[in-house]
């Protein structure tokens, strides 16, 4: 993956030294060119990687990237974010070119919400909120999850994330699961989590070593919106799940 980060502002040059470290990235920042535009510079080099990062508005990266789209099967993959990390948006080549599963791990490394537009993407419903203890195996995980989608009558199919608490983002089950299932990974800080402490069934055990009052049910809500929990915290062979529905909003 060639990937690059381009900032418009020193301002953002942070949230631009992260992801680049986080992803194993190339950073561009305005200062490091002596001729041309920023705008003029990015468009030189646009196509010489396969990913952007672009941290500025919407509006900054519509004008930056219109006239360099070619098509949606060869066009680099492009995720947006802000600044302040709210949001990580899939811009260009969601499904295609990656930028999809890239939004995921933008967020995942500034606690961001990836905006996902792709139909048959958006259209997924379930989150699954997960825990587990460690080098827990990914048939063990795969279980439980088959077991709780039972439960509330869904499949793999409906799932549109899994999320965890960031002290569980390189549990090799988890990514094993992930990848096996093509169900992108959320993860979120736990000092969000600390924060909201969203937890119907309280875990001991997770309060004292983890220092939060729960991983499951407060990952599956923080990473959705508009959500109930359709199934509480259930627990087995040292995995915690929890599975929220977002609700659909008729116009």
């Amino acid at each position: 993956m060639k990937l690059g980060v381009w900032i418009v502002r020193e301002e953002a040059k942070a949230v631009g030294t992260a992801i680049a470290d986080g992803l194993n990235g190339t950073l561009f920042t305005p200062d490091q060119f002596t001729a041309g535009s920023n705008q003029d510079n990015f468009r030189d080099t646009f196509n010489q990687y396969t990913y952007w990062v672009l941290v500025m508005t919407t509006g900054i990266a519509y004008r930056y990237i219109t006239g360099l789209t070619a098509s949606k099967l060869s066009d680099p993959g492009v995720v947006v974010i802000d600044e302040a990390c709210l949001h990580s948006i899939s811009f260009i080549s969601g499904h295609e070119g990656g930028a999809n599963e890239l939004a995921y791990k933008v967020a995942s490394i500034t606690g961001a919400n990836p905006v996902i537009t792709t139909a048959t993407e958006a259209n997924k419903d379930i989150i699954i909120g997960i825990g587990c203890r460690r080098d827990i195996p990914c048939v063990v995980i795969d279980s439980i999850i088959q077991e709780g989608l039972i439960k509330v009558n869904k499949q793999v199919s409906d799932i549109k994330h899994l999320a965890t608490i960031d002290v569980k983002k390189d549990e090799i089950g988890i990514l094993e699961w992930c990848d096996k299932n093509n169900v992108p990974l959320q993860v979120i800080p736990q000092a969000i989590i600390k924060s909201r402490p969203w937890t119907y069934s309280p875990s001991e055990w997770v309060e004292k070593n983890i220092n939060v009052a729960g991983v499951s049910e407060p990952c599956a809500l923080l990473s959705s919106h508009r959500s109930d929990l359709i199934l509480q915290k259930f627990s087995r062979d040292g995995v915690s799940i929890a599975i929220a529905q977002q609700k659909v909003i008729e116009l």
